[in-house]
């Protein structure tokens, strides 16, 4: 009979220095999540007719995906792997936010071509439905409190736990909707110098996708109201650590990891609260008997919140949700960025000089009220459009075939105007919530 050996630190560091790939291997995947209103832009709840368990399981037998299910709650769906890749999911985020898990793909083309199969799914199930898919990081008419919750055990000790922590922490839970995109590295040099490239041009990417400006039907002066509420959730785990950086390491994230305070425990499929214990303590005394395995390592690391996460992957996020076409051109402009050593070399240099002009947090906050108006020496705008000719240059290099897949972002940012400000034209010239979910809608 084998044992399993216990978590220790240096197994879990182990592991980090043995997620790297070679260059050949590097795939990119996708994850964007979107909302689902009526008309009047109220939100469609879970249980009821036409509610979200309805939307799921039309979903899944139009596409005939597995249906995973919590206490007989359809609570997600996955699709069958390929021979050589893992099959896409769909989750729902704790307002009933649905989400495409996207598969790892080799080519951005292949990226393409799922989501526009999923948003495609997504309009034909909702077509005789009073349902309109929006594209919005943030829910505009509504009120935080007639959004229902998602049954999940995970999210119940949640909605206790964030709000000790942040005022808005149930705005982000219930509320937003977000595109993340994942890429591979090398080793654990390769990492840090993606993650330091992340990290500091993360308020340019928040900038040219700035499209969440209101708020209960007013506008909220955020252009993304998203990002803000960010910065209210909760500062152990949410953010951009100021350490990551500059002087990232394989050891340095393990102990950030092991120090965050944990939410929750899973025990016998139910997640329970941690009373705020970190990993490292988990690992050192246990819980209530229960020792922790690779799966508990695994779902605290999914209860972790900053601007981007080092995984198997590096997991990128931070992008409101957007149209189709900007949202696989965030997908593009990283994979140009990170894929390409003299792009990335180029985005380093680039974000460095973006420091200069004030901190992580700072910048962040401009991006977040002024998207691409805002300024750091000169405008957002400007600092974006050096780096979008980075990205074109290093997909060329990387996948000369999707290069059209950035000219979107090009022309969001030759505009010098963020995608919130589209909708707060749209706002103020027919203050109705039917004209707006119409105007943002899935298209």
């Amino acid at each position: 009979m084998t044992t399993t050996p216990p978590l220790t630190r240096d197994l879990l560091l182990d592991r980090f220095h043995g997620y790297g790939q070679p260059s050949e291997r590097w795939l990119v995947g996708g994850e964007f999540e979107r909302q689902a209103l009526r008309p009047d832009g109220s939100p469609v709840g879970f249980f009821e007719p036409h509610g979200i368990q309805d939307l799921l399981t039309a979903l899944g037998a139009r596409n005939g995906w597995r249906e995973v299910r919590e206490n007989s709650k359809l609570i997600g769906l996955c699709g069958k792997p390929s021979p050589t890749l893992q099959g896409p999911c769909v989750t729902l985020e704790p307002g009933g936010q649905v989400e495409l898990s996207g598969s790892p793909h080799r080519s951005l083309l292949a990226l393409r071509d799922e989501l526009c199969a999923f948003n495609d799914d997504l309009l034909a199930i909702a077509e005789d439905r009073p349902v309109h898919w929006v594209a919005c990081g943030y829910s505009p008419i509504t009120t935080i409190e007639a959004i229902s919750w998602v049954p999940k055990s995970r999210y119940a000790v949640m909605r206790e736990y964030l709000p000790k922590q942040g005022d808005l922490a149930h705005h982000m839970m219930k509320a937003t909707c977000a595109v993340q995109a994942n890429y591979d590295y090398a080793d654990e040099l390769d990492c840090a110098r993606k993650v330091q490239a992340v990290a500091r041009i993360a308020p340019l990417v928040t900038a040219i996708f700035a499209n969440s400006p209101l708020r209960q039907g007013r506008e909220t002066g955020f252009q993304s109201y998203r990002a803000h509420i960010w910065t209210r959730t909760d500062p152990d785990r949410c953010g951009i650590p100021q350490w990551l950086v500059g002087d990232y390491s394989h050891e340095r994230w393990l102990d950030y990891l092991l120090q965050v305070p944990m939410m929750f425990v899973r025990i016998a499929g139910e997640h329970l609260p941690a009373h705020g214990r970190t990993f490292g303590e988990f690992m050192e005394r246990g819980f209530d008997g229960h020792h922790p395995t690779m799966e508990d390592w695994e779902l605290h690391q999914t209860s972790v919140f900053p601007e981007l996460r080092v995984k198997h992957t590096l997991e990128v996020r931070g992008i409101d949700c957007v149209q189709p076409p900007l949202a696989l051109g965030a997908c593009a402009l990283y994979t140009g960025l990170l894929y390409d050593d003299g792009a990335l070399d180029g985005c380093i240099r680039l974000g460095a000089e973006l420091a200069a002009h004030g901190s992580a947090a700072d910048l962040l906050d401009r991006a977040a009220r002024r998207g691409l108006e805002a300024q750091a020496g000169r405008s957002f705008a400007s600092w974006a459009e050096d780096l979008v000719a980075l990205a074109y240059a290093g997909l060329e290099a990387h996948e000369p075939g999707a290069t059209a897949l950035l000219d979107p972002v090009a022309a969001q940012v030759r505009s010098g105007r963020s995608p919130a400000r589209d909708i707060l034209d749209a706002w103020r010239r027919d203050p109705r919530p039917e004209a707006l979910i119409d105007f943002i809608s899935l298209h």
